[in-house]
């Protein structure tokens, strides 16, 4: 039997317990889904970036990080810098291929790129990736080892744009801390992983694509370049799996020097982007934003 001491030691135990707070499990904040935007290579066609931020920009879609190869990386890294998009647009449809490049006699490419980064220091707003509004991400290719090199935490962005635009071939490489550097469009066309790991959610990655079959080449660099275009979309799935919606602006009908259609490919960015609204849409939307902080089922989700 047990003794009145023991007893009375038992119920003050009991009583202890009964009075301890009951730890509540409080539910998931509903997450807001963090946007990036991946702006691929095109050249001039790169104009359409452009019309793209436009819609977003007008529709006030929050983006989390924006990304860019080559062309791409020209527009990603001045909307991030904070150049309101009709400036952007006023200089991209002004621009002519002497604004970026000089001819010249190099064994390692027909063209050098020292006028990019005075046209680059007049079209941005920031130079460093820190300063930037909107983290900002380039890509660029080590021509030694074909790995991509990726920019986006701390330093010049000019060099690393001046890389992700060396096409090879045309471009000389850009030498930078022990690397030879190309475009980044080499090793990924549009940027998609790279914004998945500056941290997005959700990423819209826009392809520029190469010309129609009834467009012939009529020089050695426009040849180059067609080859190129059928390597990279033989390699398509390395960043479509990265994406959750691809935009495509009809550009296949301009040349890779044709800045004076530089308003046409501006609508077309438009356009495409306007077609893919109501999905983007619908990742803002408070039912889709709890659902994804919630993936139980409704009759268990409670």
């Amino acid at each position: 039997m047990t003794s009145p001491i023991v007893q009375s030691v038992q119920a003050a135990w009991r009583r202890l317990i009964a009075a301890r707070p009951v730890a509540t499990v409080l539910p998931e904040l509903p997450v807001q889904p963090r946007i990036g935007l991946a702006l691929g290579g095109g050249f001039a066609r790169g104009v359409a970036h452009v019309g793209i931020l436009k819609v977003l920009d007008r529709e006030q879609i929050p983006l989390h990080c924006i990304t860019g190869v080559s062309a791409g990386s020209i527009v990603a890294a001045a909307y991030a810098s904070g150049a309101a998009l009709d400036e952007i647009s006023r200089i991209a449809c002004a621009m002519r291929f002497s604004d970026v490049a000089r001819w010249t006699l190099c064994r390692l490419g027909l063209v050098e790129s020292e006028r990019m980064a005075a046209f680059l220091r007049r079209l941005l707003k920031k130079f460093t990736f820190e300063e930037m509004r909107i983290p900002l991400g380039i890509l660029a290719t080590d021509l030694g080892t074909g790995e991509a090199v990726s920019f986006c935490d701390a330093g010049d962005v000019i060099v690393p744009i001046r890389a992700s635009c060396s096409y090879p071939g045309l471009f000389q490489p850009i030498r930078h801390q022990g690397r030879l550097l190309v475009d980044g469009a080499m090793c990924m066309e549009v940027p998609a992983q790279l914004a998945r790991k500056m941290g997005a959610t959700h990423v819209i990655s826009v392809c520029l694509p190469m010309q129609g079959p009834a467009v012939v080449p009529g020089n050695m660099l426009q040849v180059v370049n067609r080859c190129f275009q059928i390597l990279q979309s033989r390699a398509e799935e390395s960043w479509r799996r990265h994406s959750d919606i691809i935009i495509t602006p009809d550009v296949a009908g301009v040349a890779w020097d044709g800045f004076k259609s530089g308003a046409e490919m501006i609508e077309s960015g438009m356009r495409a982007t306007e077609a893919i609204l109501p999905q983007i849409r619908k990742w803002l939307e408070p039912a889709y934003i709890k659902a994804a902080a919630n993936p139980l089922p409704a009759e268990l989700a409670g």
